[in-house]
């Protein structure tokens, strides 16, 4: 029996049907044939590649094998990318970010049988993968490639300060830093919308996913929205899928990227002070307080910033080196290209109600926390 034709038989068996005796079936014909690995590998490398045909990309594989299957799975679709990443084309930073932090740990040793029906376990999810929505903006022909940028000197510092506003445990302190970051954002944001307009072919939006991962996704994916809209993007969130997709200028994406995991860890670090204060006054409603404190987070986190981003942008027009009269007309047209993209990516979305702030209690402190963690200039409300 050939080794290609022990593949095809367990395909065959296995990938087409989702009972467990057909699984049984097919990892019981590939456990008896060891010349089949090499080319069972050679199969899994094949759907690694179509799903990038498909729009997906190494992070997102990596999160939805994550969320729909286990722990060796993680580790065989990890080995997967990286055996395919010397044949894929360069994708740019981004790309390489995400491959660069791709697991690396080697599957465990187990038995024949127990490898073989991993693996198609795992080929079975990949095979049912849908198209996703593509990033890349799309060239016109003859149109020479973008150049990849090195991070900026302003990038490097948003990244510090917010390293340290995570790190501290002084509200004062983290509001501070939070603070300095965005207006450092907003300064760069601006700067980069000028340098664009008077290049000979300003730079298109582009588009990136974020992981929004459980527990309490709707109000994750909120606050996302929210720093998103603050930042001059727009994010639409896919539930099934675990992420939202966020479109919008580099330098703006890259921010969002960066503010949207600062303000996460200070509101999960925050949630758990407040849970064990009231905890310590006899009360057991840990769900509910935990859906209330991120909900009241992600609706005070929005209107906080998006004042701050108001008073900053007003700031930069008025004592920037550009006039009022050169910077809005620029912001306003990035605005429009990005709000066109997000509709030809997304030409039907659906809206959704946050939920879970019945908990008062909860509500307060979650609140309580956005004021401490939020980014603009302006005192907390009382």
């Amino acid at each position: 029996m050939s080794t290609p034709r022990t593949v095809d038989r367990a395909f065959e068996a296995a990938l087409y049907d989702t009972a467990d005796d057909a699984l049984d079936t097919a990892a019981s014909l590939l456990a008896a044939d060891p010349a089949a690995d090499t080319e069972l590998l050679a199969r899994g490398e094949e759907f690694v590649a179509t799903a990038w045909r498909r729009g997906w990309q190494p992070a997102d594989l990596v999160r939805i094998v994550r969320r729909e299957l286990d722990e060796v799975h993680v580790r065989l679709v990890a080995a997967l990318i990286r055996a395919r990443a010397p044949h894929d084309r360069p994708r740019g930073p981004r790309w390489a970010a995400q491959l660069d932090a791709v697991p690396d740990e080697a599957a465990p040793r187990t038995d024949r049988f127990s490898h073989a029906t991993a693996v198609l376990e795992l080929y079975r999810l990949l095979l049912r993968l849908p198209a996703l929505e593509p990033l890349e903006p799309l060239e016109q022909p003859g149109a020479p490639r973008r150049a990849v940028r090195p991070e900026s000197r302003a990038l490097a510092r948003i990244r510090a300060l917010l390293a340290k506003a995570e790190a501290t445990g002084y509200p004062e302190e983290a509001e501070a830093l939070s603070a300095k970051a965005q207006e450092l954002m907003t300064r760069h944001s601006v700067d980069e919308a000028l340098l664009a307009a008077g290049a000979p072919a300003p730079d298109a939006p582009g588009a990136c996913r974020i992981g929004v991962e459980p527990p309490y996704e709707q109000a994750k994916a909120v606050l996302l929205d929210a720093v998103a809209d603050a930042n001059h993007c727009r994010a639409v969130w896919n539930e099934p899928f675990g992420f939202s997709t966020v479109v919008g200028f580099e330098a703006d994406l890259e921010a969002v990227e960066l503010l949207y995991t600062s303000l996460l860890v200070q509101a999960e670090a925050a949630m758990t002070k407040a849970e064990a204060g009231q905890r310590a006054g006899g009360r057991k409603r840990t769900k509910t307080f935990r859906q209330s404190f991120l909900a009241a987070y992600a609706h005070r986190a929005g209107t906080r910033l998006r004042a701050a981003a108001e008073a900053a942008t007003s700031a930069s027009a008025t004592t920037g080196a550009a006039a009022e009269a050169d910077l809005l007309p620029v912001l306003a047209s990035r605005e429009a290209a990005v709000a066109d993209r997000a509709e030809r990516m997304f030409p039907q979305t659906t809206t959704t109600r946050l939920r879970g702030g019945a908990d008062a209690a909860g509500w307060t402190e979650g609140t309580r926390a956005a004021d401490a963690a939020r980014v603009g200039r302006r005192k907390p409300l009382g």
